[in-house]
């Protein structure tokens, strides 16, 4: 698999990945007991880190992506494998 490839593939689990991510460990000022801003939503957080979000998803994303790199490289699961190939 060429660099330019892996790293296309490593991005998209990495977006999916940031989108799975992002409702975890969120509080909202209510949970946090803090006053809650005029005109904010009832369920908006009531601090968000982007640093964390991204350390996490990055973190699922490389999992991820081991598993399909290592799937890619000794070819466990394969479309000849998959009933509705045939």
């Amino acid at each position: 698999m060429k660099f330019g490839s892996m790293l296309a593939i490593y991005a998209l689990f990495w977006v999916m990945s940031l989108f799975v991510v992002l409702p975890f460990g969120v509080r909202t000022s209510e949970e946090v007991g803090a006053e809650r801003e005029p005109g904010h939503a009832d369920s908006a957080p009531h601090a968000f880190s982007f640093g964390r979000a991204a350390l996490r998803t990055t973190v699922v994303a490389t999992a991820l992506f081991a598993l399909f790199y290592a799937n890619y490289v000794y070819g466990w699961v394969t479309i000849e494998m998959l009933d509705w190939a045939n």
